[in-house]
């Protein structure tokens, strides 16, 4: 091996003397004893125009560019090919070939165990992200904007292949949650930008191009055609290998990846951003296996159809979500806000504990009765109005949050449906009931709570509690894992 170019140790490197040729959407390899040969195709999809020489050149000199971050080892030269009549007529990138016994995604196929080695790819694509290029057109390629587009891209090359490939249901689906969710995430997006979470990446970190090898894994191909689909988010970027790893069979191991990616970088994100980046690159090779499907290639319509549901599945995890859970005192609605706040991953939020943190708090009866001292009407507008401006807060982020109050005013609820409206968020509203006779045992035996309400209070406030035909009832008489089973169903119903 030629060290002096790459300044980097040779490998060891299996030589096969086989001869292979294997192809994408818009190249050829030939494989040929140690060498592996690249040539682009002649096609232009739109996105991505190799149509003329002088543009199939230009490629595979920047492919080489950026693959030598990577895999300096792997990436030789480029090369002229010659005609018949001795004649440059194209482009090559020549490359060292990989044992095909150690690509990433045959060995996740056959159920090698591949911890450790992704384990060691996610601290190497830390690495590499932490020292990529960033700057002001980066980020603009990187930000709300540039990824409205790219979606919107993206449903345009689809479109075309709707009931013919991809289920109508699932494509609206598609388009209608992930505008909700770019809808109201601008504060997300912003804070990403400020924080350099934008950076040239790989672009295209699929398990084919990664070969795991003794001295290290290595990674191939990067999306060369485009800068400015190879500046993204670096969350993004790693969130590529967590949805082939899934589409492999394996989505645990997809999280396991993202999560030691997380653990090593500075990129660490939401769950919901998380869910949206793994759903953006779901359906990026949705719309690659239609292009394969338009080419004849014979499973690439169910691959786009499993990669659609892929997606569908993803934006609906990763819906940012406002939940109220209301009720009157000792119907166990903290019991249900709690469970389904640790089961979401959602912030919860707590009238009884916000009323105490308000200016002038100090000093007020929390006993006084029902409308009177801490509970004054329009000190428990505040609260409500408090919580609301938190949560409001944490919607913009992509937290999902849960509110924990009892909602007996259908004025609060109607400010909250605000909230979610306006920051494009799911809402459900579950009320939280059980008859008096086993919720002021309850409250009676009730020790070291936040909450000050009652028995007495329960019922004035029973007497004052305005309709709520939106709520969902949950049954909170019966025993407690029920009860919060029935109200994660009836969450995800709605």
């Amino acid at each position: 091996m030629d060290t002096s170019r790459t300044g980097t140790s040779p490998a060891r490197f299996v030589q096969p003397n086989s001869v292979a040729i294997t192809q994408s959407h818009c190249a050829v390899v030939i494989f040929i004893a140690d060498r592996a040969y690249k040539v682009k195709k002649p096609v232009d999809f739109g996105f991505l125009d190799f149509s003329t020489v002088a543009a199939r050149e230009w490629a595979c000199r920047r492919e080489l560019e950026l693959n030598r971050r990577l895999a300096p080892d792997v990436y030789l030269d480029v090369a002229q090919v010659i005609d018949g009549s001795n004649e440059p007529c194209d482009w090559i990138v020549i490359m060292r070939r990989m044992p095909a016994e150690r690509r990433l995604s045959e060995l996740v196929t056959h159920g090698a165990d591949v911890r450790g080695d992704l384990k060691q790819l996610a601290r190497l694509l830390a690495s590499f992200h932490s020292v990529a290029d960033r700057g002001a057109e980066i980020d603009v390629a990187g930000g709300l904007a540039a990824l409205r587009r790219r979606w919107t891209d993206n449903f345009a090359g689809v479109e075309p292949f709707v009931d013919e490939v991809i289920d109508r249901s699932a494509f609206a689906e598609i388009v209608e949650l992930t505008l909700r969710f770019l809808g109201g995430r601008e504060a997300l997006f912003d804070e990403r930008v400020r924080r350099g979470c934008i950076v040239d990446g790989h672009g295209d970190l699929l398990a084919e191009d990664i070969f795991c090898l003794p001295d290290g894994p290595r990674v191939l191909d990067c999306l060369e055609f485009d800068d400015m689909l190879r500046y993204v988010d670096a969350l993004d970027d790693a969130a590529f290998l967590a949805m082939d790893l899934e589409r492999l069979g394996d989505p645990e191991l997809g999280r396991a990846f993202l999560d030691w990616y997380q653990e090593f970088s500075d990129a660490r994100g939401v769950a919901s951003l998380a869910h949206h980046y793994l759903a953006y690159r779901a359906f990026v090779r949705a719309k690659v296996a239609c292009l394969r499907h338009a080419q004849g290639v014979a499973d690439a319509a169910t691959q786009a159809q499993q990669l659609t549901s892929m997606t569908v599945q993803h934006l609906r995890d990763g819906q940012v979500r406002l939940v109220l859970v209301g009720g009157l005192p000792g119907t166990g609605k903290s019991t249900i806000a709690g469970a389904l706040a640790d089961r979401m991953g959602a912030v919860l939020l707590r009238t009884d504990q916000i009323r105490r943190e308000l200016p002038g708090s100090v000093g007020l009866a929390a006993h006084a009765g029902y409308g009177r001292g801490l509970y004054e009407s329009e000190r428990v507008h505040e609260t409500y109005r408090e919580m609301l401006t938190r949560a409001r807060t944490l919607l913009e982020f992509g937290e999902s949050v849960i509110l924990d109050a009892s909602w007996s005013r259908a004025e609060e609820r109607e400010s909250a449906r605000l909230v979610a409206n306006e920051t494009f968020s799911a809402v459900t509203e579950l009320r939280c009931v059980a008859p008096s006779e086993i919720t002021e045992p309850r409250l009676l035996a009730r020790e070291g709570d936040i909450s000050d309400a009652t028995a007495e209070i329960a019922a004035s406030m029973s007497r004052h509690f305005a309709t709520w035909p939106e709520a969902i009832p949950i049954d909170t008489s019966g025993r407690g894992d029920a009860s919060i089973s029935a109200a994660w169903a009836a969450l995800d119903v709605r």
